[in-house]
């Protein structure tokens, strides 16, 4: 750093000014002026057991604004092992002021979606959105549900549900054409946090006091989430996205009353790189299971009645 005319005194240091900080997704910080702090101290470069000191330092500290009323821009999907379909992020979760409202409905409810549709660009959901509500008999609008128009978007797939404890599957997608290197996913769980154990490919850590916070981040070589690219084929393939996930796993010990499928295995709040994101009004459903038991009854009746008049 060279001193420039008419600032030529080399034992008057000033440091930068007007620090600010905003990042894509994260909110705005303010920051304080820059304060003299000791010199900082580095290894030495060449391996040697010495000690460098920095000619002067200073510390600037900077702290989250109070975040102004907009619109989310991430959002969440919730899907679940024990039901076929995959509740996606709300219409217009990320606002839908520049759509064009009259080719779709910014009020209706999105439609259910088989699994692999995440997969996809929003506008290359419909054909398979139409094809899975057929499937399923349910009814198709004829004014299609808006887009949700979020650049990030994050799965949370209830994988296992067991006595002792269950597992979810954590999936980050990123929509954009950029790159968001060293991000992380703070996750609000409820009183299932407390039960957090393990996760197998990101970094994780409870948040004290009450440890019902979870925060993930990519592990060190791996925390660089791509922006999406195009398929193989352009004029063919739809957008690949960026994408990272992994396996998370929890105890049910000393937490009682927990119910996964009623909404305990779902998180309460998530935010990505400190922006919170819109979470599905609803949760996926689990059916009770009587009219299989109905149907196991009938079945050996029927299976005995057969029997009986092959006997006589």
């Amino acid at each position: 750093v060279f001193k420039l005319p008419p600032d030529l005194n080399r034992t008057a240091l000033i440091p930068p000014q007007n620090w600010k900080i905003d990042g894509v997704l994260n909110p705005q910080y303010k920051c304080g002026p820059p304060v003299r702090v000791d010199p900082s101290q580095f290894p030495d470069s060449s391996g040697l057991p010495a000690i460098t000191y920095a000619i002067a330092s200073w510390q600037v500290v900077c702290n989250i604004t109070k975040p102004k009323a907009q619109a989310a821009r991430c959002c969440v999907s919730f899907s679940a092992f024990y039901n076929s379909s995959a509740i996606p992020c709300n219409t217009c979760a990320c606002g839908c002021n520049d759509i064009d409202t009259d080719t779709c409905n910014a009020d209706r409810n999105p439609l259910l979606l088989p699994p692999d549709a995440l997969l996809v660009p929003f506008e290359n959901r419909t054909l398979k959105a139409k094809a899975w509500a057929k499937l399923k008999n349910m009814p198709i609008p004829k004014k299609l549900p808006c887009p949700d128009n979020c650049g990030v978007s994050i799965n949370w797939h209830v994988n296992t549900d067991y006595k002792n404890g269950w597992t979810a599957r954590l999936t980050v997608f990123n929509w954009r054409g950029f790159a968001f290197e060293d991000w992380f996913v703070a996750i609000d769980m409820g009183k299932a946090g407390t039960g957090y154990e393990n996760v197998y490919s990101f970094n994780g850590t409870r948040v004290p006091p009450h440890n019902r916070t979870v925060m993930f981040q990519g592990l060190p070589g791996m925390n660089y989430l791509v922006g999406q690219v195009n398929g193989t084929n352009p004029l063919r393939d739809p957008a690949v996205p960026g994408k990272q996930q992994s396996v998370i796993s929890f105890t049910k010990k000393n937490i009682h009353g927990l119910n996964i499928p009623a909404g305990d295995g779902f998180p309460t709040k998530l935010f990505f790189n400190g922006e919170e994101c819109a979470l599905p009004e609803h949760f996926p459903k689990k059916s009770s299971g009587r009219r299989r038991g109905i149907s196991v009854l009938m079945s050996l009746v029927f299976a005995m009645a057969v029997a009986l008049a092959l006997m006589m």
